[in-house]
């Protein structure tokens, strides 16, 4: 005879009064296999959500079209890179002659070989065009602070991906780049030997070297990847800025993502890649260096090493300051720091269009980046150095001293109260995406129209 359970009537009287589980339905507002595919993978409803009927500001310029051609560059970038690594070989002895076979011997290598490479350069060209729209018209502020920093992290990653692919052909430049760039490392107290020897696979830059190299690429390309879906993912959360600065108020502000904004990021990138087409079909090594043809030798130093034409601010920021650490550093911070531009710029106030100091100075901005990129591909001697520390401190002043001062003391314009105000604004000529004109304005009455002239 089994003892009795004392616990067990409230036990049972629990199970009663429990109210019943829902049923979860499966149902989808789609017909047939897509509706059946729908109910089980909810990926036409998302993509109909957060694509088609996705809505946006009425008012986005070609800039906001660089997001798209982003994404066109990294299929790009991807799918000629798995075609690539299928026959490349990462050894010191086979990596040079793998990359000539693949030109010479491979059916379309040379194309993909070209388009990889160049989709490389014309992928920072965009990249650059899209933070310029993010500090232009202010994206980086509140609520999209985050959507801004993992761009920034993104553009961090682009970096190391592009150096390690940089050095996988080892010509010269590849060799002698990684030799310099890894060697940066050192300067890391304590730690930054231990680092060198680790990147290196020993004591100098070789064959374990271009294994690490070759794996570290295709881990950071695909870790771009997912990154990428997280900044789609938190800009769909805030949604887009647009070149007023001001959140939508009405419907009728926006407009649905598709068929209006792919129309226009169509046109934007059919534009973007006749120009990258020209340059693979006309120039495919302009942008390159002649001596990443000539196989790596580590007793023959190239006269002058400078990296790829991206790099080049950056490079002109490390060999200003005399120091190897604070070299490290500041190049580091020159891109860290704008990560912290939401909180440094303290103005309310998004867009430069209504900001008349901020505008100016963010123009300077842009000017200083590509005297810095002219003067990282001269000799670090004479004149050039001089000009490299200038530019130098305009780069940190705008972004730790100006940003905070100009956000406090400026006076800003007028905002409008709505999209459709900034439009009619725009129609009348207030408001210019530049402070001057880049044409002459034709007046209505010489015109013979009886509509207002759009800005420049």
């Amino acid at each position: 005879m089994t003892a009795s359970n004392p616990e067990l009537p409230t036990y049972q009287r629990m199970l009663d009064s429990e109210e019943p589980m829902a049923v979860k339905s499966i149902s989808s507002p789609y017909s047939g296999v897509l509706g059946w595919i729908d109910a089980r993978l909810p990926i036409p409803r998302l993509i109909d959500r957060e694509y088609l009927k996705f809505r946006v500001p009425r008012n986005l310029n070609y800039f906001w079209s660089f997001g798209g051609i982003l994404m066109i560059s990294l299929a790009i970038l991807i799918i000629t890179g798995i075609s690539l690594g299928i026959h490349y070989k990462p050894s010191e002895a086979e990596a040079f002659a793998s990359v000539e076979r693949i030109m010479r011997d491979v059916n379309f290598g040379w194309l993909i070989r070209y388009m990889h490479m160049n989709a490389a350069s014309f992928f920072f060209i965009a990249v650059y065009i899209h933070i310029f729209r993010g500090l232009y018209f202010g994206s980086y502020k509140h609520p999209r602070e985050l959507l801004w920093i993992i761009g920034i992290v993104i553009f961090f990653m682009m970096m190391a991906t592009a150096f390690l692919g940089y050095t996988l052909p080892w010509g010269q430049m590849s060799f002698w780049g990684a030799t310099v760039i890894t060697n940066l490392f050192s300067a890391i107290p304590v730690v930054g030997d231990a680092i060198v020897t680790w990147l290196w696979g020993g004591y100098s830059v070789g064959d374990q070297t271009l294994n690490r190299f070759y794996v570290f690429h295709w881990v950071i390309a695909f870790g771009i990847v997912a990154m990428v879906l997280l900044h789609v993912t938190a800009l769909h959360i805030t949604g887009s800025n647009n070149p007023a600065g001001i959140e939508p108020k009405k419907e009728s502000e926006t407009l649905t993502f598709n068929p209006f904004m792919t129309t226009k990021d169509l046109v934007g990138a059919v534009v973007f890649f006749t120009l990258f087409a020209g340059v693979l079909f006309f120039a495919p090594n302009y942008l390159g260096h002649p001596d990443n043809y000539i196989p790596a030798n580590p007793l023959v130093t190239p006269t002058h090493i400078v990296p790829e034409w991206y790099f080049l601010p950056f490079y002109a920021i490390l060999r200003a300051i005399p120091d190897k650490l604070m070299g490290v550093l500041a190049m580091v911070a020159s891109i860290g720091l704008l990560a912290a531009l939401p909180w440094l710029d303290r103005s309310p106030i998004r867009s430069c269009v209504f900001r008349p100091v901020w505008k100016w100075l963010t123009l300077a901005f842009v000017v200083d980046f590509f005297v810095l990129m002219w003067v990282g591909a001269m000799p670090a001697e004479g004149v050039y150095v001089w000009i490299a520390r200038a530019g130098t401190l305009y780069w940190f002043a705008y972004l730790l001293i100006l940003a905070p001062l100009v956000g406090i003391y400026e006076r800003p314009k007028r905002l409008p109260r709505d999209i459709h105000e900034y439009e009619e604004m725009k129609a009348r000529g207030e408001i210019r995406f530049l402070p001057f004109p880049l044409l002459p304005r034709r007046s209505r009455k010489a015109s013979g129209s009886t509509h207002p002239q759009p800005a420049e």
